[in-house]
């Protein structure tokens, strides 16, 4: 037996258009992952860091270009949205975190680590729109939301 893919039927929110949210976001985060692997890969000297620079503002026009357009989506479920993307945002501040603690630790100073951090933070905010966005972009706007998995009943 084969699978049989969802059927687009309209209105539903798998048949929605939606802006490239999580095309933006993936796009991204490897702009920040490169700009730090550059970095990163010239510890414990110093880089140029012209072209990290370069890919961290484009990661963040990218970041901010992404957070407006979901906050422009209309209907949404926001609070599916928050939910995921608000326990994804806690997990990668910590994991942000700790890898600003590695960078700090590893004498990582200056201009240089600035620019390490600020790429952790785009780093730390564009998985949780990710998150939140791909799992909202699928569940009903007027559908509540079960807590703790209980049906409601009716």
């Amino acid at each position: 037996m084969s699978a049989s893919l969802p059927s687009r039927v309209p209105g539903s929110a798998a048949a929605r258009r939606l802006p490239p949210v999580a095309e933006l976001a993936v796009t991204s985060l490897a702009l920040v992952i490169v700009a730090g692997i550059y970095l990163v890969a010239h510890l414990p000297q110093r880089a140029s860091l012209g072209p990290a620079v370069g890919l961290l503002i484009a990661a963040g026009v990218l970041l901010v270009t992404n957070a407006a357009l979901v906050g422009a989506l209309r209907p949404f479920a926001w609070r599916v949205f928050f939910q995921v993307a608000g326990w994804s945002l806690v997990a990668y501040l910590v994991i942000g975190g700790l890898l600003e603690f590695i960078f700090v630790f590893d004498h990582t100073r200056g201009a240089m680590l600035v620019v390490l951090t600020l790429s952790l933070l785009v780093f730390a905010l564009d998985i949780p729109i990710l998150f939140g966005f791909s799992v909202a972009r699928y569940q009903d706007p007027q559908q509540p939301v079960l807590d703790g998995g209980n049906v409601p009943e009716g």
